[in-house]
C-alpha cells in the first residue's frame, strides 16, 4: 500500500494561514452540526512531571476523513532547537480504512491552532481592532501574529516574554517576515495596556494575564495552557469576559483557565456561552457591544488536525508533493505466510 509522507516544510507550504482559517471554520461548523466525532484526548504523563505523550483521534463527516494525531509535549524544549510539540498526524480514508498519509504534526499544530484563534478573532473582536498584544515568543506567537493579521487590520504589535532576549529576537524576525513594527516590551502589563486583541501563547502554569489590565472591548485568545492544573489567565480575566470554547466537554475536563476559577467559586459552568462552532452556525450570539470583553479558550481538537491533514493531502496529490513509501495493509493470501 502506497503511503504519502509530508514533512514539516511541505506542510508549511501546503497549509497557508488564510486557507487554514477557512478549513478550520468548516471543520468547527461540522462539529457543531454533529458531523464529527472525537473522544477526549488520551494523555500519558511522563516521569519529569511536565512532559506528556498524547493521542488525539477523530472522525470528520465533511469532508469525509478519519485520523489521529500522536505527539509528545515537552515544554522543556522551549528555547532549544526542538519544538515542544513533536509527532505525526495519520490520515485514513473512510470507505476501506486505508492509511493515506503520515504528516509532520509540529507544523500542523502550529498553523491550525493559530488559524482557529484567527476564526475566533474574526467573529468576536471589534471590527476596528488594530492593536495586538502577544504574551510568549515561541512558535505559537509567530503563527498567531500571522493569523491575527489575516483576521484584523493589525497595525501595532507588542510582544512580551519571560526571556527579554527571546522577545527581542522574536520582534526582529516577525518585523522582517510580516513587514510590521513589532515592539518587545518589559512586562506583560505593558504589552496588554490598551490592546484590542491579546493572545496568550506561553507555557506558563500560573497567570501571566490579569483581568484588571484588559481594556474595554478587548478580545483574548488563550492558547498556551491545556491541562486542568495550568492557566495563563487569572480568575478576574475569565470572570470579566464573555467566554467561548472550542469544545465544551474538553473545557470542562481539561481547561485550567476555566476550571481553576470555577473551583474558586468565581464562575460556574454557565459562564461558558458556547462553542465556537455554535457561534459559526448562528446558534449563539457573539459580541454584544463595543465595550464587552470576549475570550476564546483554545485547547485544540483532533477534528482540526484531521481537517488540516485532509486539506494538505488533497493539495499534495494534485501538486505531486510529498514522498511515497510502501508500507503494507493489503491482504495477502499466500499459503506460505501461514506455514
Amino acid at each position: 500500500m502506497d503511503i504519502l509522507v509530508v514533512n514539516q516544510a511541505e506542510v508549511e507550504t501546503l497549509l497557508p494561514m488564510a486557507e487554514c482559517m477557512d478549513v478550520m471554520h468548516d471543520a468547527l461548523r461540522a462539529l457543531a452540526d454533529g458531523d464529527a466525532a472525537l473522544p477526549l484526548r488520551t494523555v500519558v504523563p511522563l516521569r519529569d512531571g511536565r512532559s506528556a505523550f498524547a493521542a488525539m483521534p477523530a472522525y470528520l463527516g465533511r469532508p469525509a476523513a478519519v485520523g489521529i494525531k500522536v505527539i509528545t509535549v515537552f515544554p522543556g524544549n522551549e528555547g532549544t532547537h526542538l519544538d515542544s510539540h513533536q509527532g505525526a498526524v495519520l490520515l485514513f480514508e473512510v470507505e476501506h480504512g486505508q492509511l493515506l498519509a503520515v504528516m509532520d504534526a509540529s507544523a500542523i499544530t502550529a498553523i491550525r491552532t493559530a488559524a482557529v484563534s484567527g476564526v475566533a478573532t474574526r467573529f468576536l473582536a471589534r471590527d476596528d481592532a488594530a492593536d495586538l498584544a502577544i504574551l510568549g515568543a515561541g512558535v505559537q506567537a509567530m503563527t498567531h501574529l500571522e493569523a491575527m493579521r489575516v483576521a484584523r487590520p493589525i497595525a501595532r504589535v507588542r510582544v512580551w516574554s519571560r526571556s527579554p532576549e527571546r522577545a527581542r529576537r522574536f520582534a526582529l524576525r516577525a518585523s522582517e517576515r510580516f513587514a510590521v513594527d513589532v515592539e518587545p516590551v518589559g512586562s506583560a502589563r505593558e504589552a496588554v495596556d490598551g490592546a484590542a486583541v491579546v493572545c496568550t501563547t506561553t507555557s506558563s502554569r500560573e497567570p501571566v494575564l490579569r483581568g484588571e489590565w484588559l481594556a474595554a472591548g478587548a478580545h483574548v485568545n488563550a492558547v498556551g495552557a491545556s491541562v486542568p492544573t495550568a492557566r495563563e489567565l487569572d480568575s478576574e480575566a475569565v470572570r470579566r469576559a464573555r467566554l467561548y470554547v472550542d469544545r465544551r466537554e474538553s473545557a470542562l475536563n481539561e481547561a485550567g483557565d476555566f476550571l481553576i476559577p470555577r473551583r474558586e467559586g468565581t464562575i460556574t459552568d454557565d459562564h461558558i456561552v458556547g462553542e465556537l462552532g455554535d457561534l459559526l452556525v448562528g446558534r449563539i450570539d457573539g459580541r454584544r457591544s463595543p465595550a464587552e470583553v470576549t475570550l476564546f479558550k483554545s485547547l485544540g481538537l483532533a477534528v482540526e488536525d484531521v481537517a488540516a491533514a485532509h486539506h494538505i493531502y488533497a493539495k499534495a496529490v494534485r501538486a505531486g508533493r510529498g514522498r511515497h513509501v510502501e508500507l503494507g495493509g493489503e491482504r495477502r493470501d499466500d499459503a506460505s505466510l501461514n506455514a
